[in-house]
């Protein structure tokens, strides 16, 4: 089972758009029930600072509220996993006192020695408990915790195999799924030029070159052979051609 947790919004500035225009983002978490264990894929967006907010503007919807809509408590709860440790992503973290929460070294060190990267009372709150991956990790049978890194160096995703295929909780490795199917036929158009190698006919000087395909891991998400990949900010769903 794999659920979908609505908690809330924020405005992305238009200076982090890439095309100048401010957008309203959703503030997405999963929750996965796996081998008889309930777990999340983030936890929403937490309290930060009054700049942050001014930044932002959040609209924050309780992680225990979305809970109980969905009939389960945070009590039930026996795994947490981060996509990255930005306010936006660990605000429920705090309600986990005890639980393991699965986050790469790298972000870990990365949020311990920035000061602005995690609200202290979102980090090390009192309870916190990290397992701290470094690299790629099957943590459950037929769950993978997969490095990602791009928006933050220690970003990882969610491979879940389920009974009808398998679902990539991608979090914020791409802005929107379009993005993502970007980057795959990115990837997919670098293979074949490297296939055809000089049988291929030559480019036309004029024409734009092919983007460089993301390094490495799209590829290896793909290899999971993805039914669904979702996201964190955006509500669209990638599917395989």
């Amino acid at each position: 089972m794999l659920r979908r947790l609505d908690l809330g919004w924020f405005v992305r500035p238009g200076s982090e758009t890439g095309d100048g225009r401010p957008r309203v983002e959703p503030a997405l978490a999963y929750l996965v029930e796996h081998g008889g264990e309930l777990m999340l894929f983030d936890t929403g967006i937490g309290a930060a600072d009054p700049e942050t907010d001014a930044h932002y503007r959040p609209r924050r919807r309780p992680l225990s509220a979305a809970l109980r809509a969905a009939g389960v408590d945070a009590a039930d709860i026996r795994l947490v996993v981060n996509c990255h440790l930005h306010f936006d992503h660990v605000g429920g973290n705090p309600l986990f006192a005890g639980t393991p929460i699965l986050a790469q070294a790298a972000e870990l060190a990365l949020a311990r020695g920035d000061t602005g990267h995690t609200p202290e009372h979102l980090l090390d709150f009192a309870g916190a408990r990290y397992e701290e991956l470094s690299g790629e990790a099957e943590v459950r049978p037929g769950l993978w915790v997969v490095p990602t890194p791009g928006h933050t160096a220690g970003h990882q995703s969610l491979v879940v195999r389920e009974p009808d295929g398998t679902v990539i909780l991608a979090g914020q490795t791409h802005a929107t799924a379009s993005h993502f199917a970007a980057a795959r036929l990115a990837q997919t158009a670098a293979a074949e030029r490297e296939a055809a190698g000089s049988s291929a006919e030559p480019p036309d000087p004029q024409a734009p070159p092919l983007p460089a395909p993301d390094d490495g891991w799209p590829a290896r998400l793909l290899e999971f052979d993805p039914r669904r990949v979702l996201f964190a900010h955006d509500a669209s769903v990638w599917e395989p051609v």
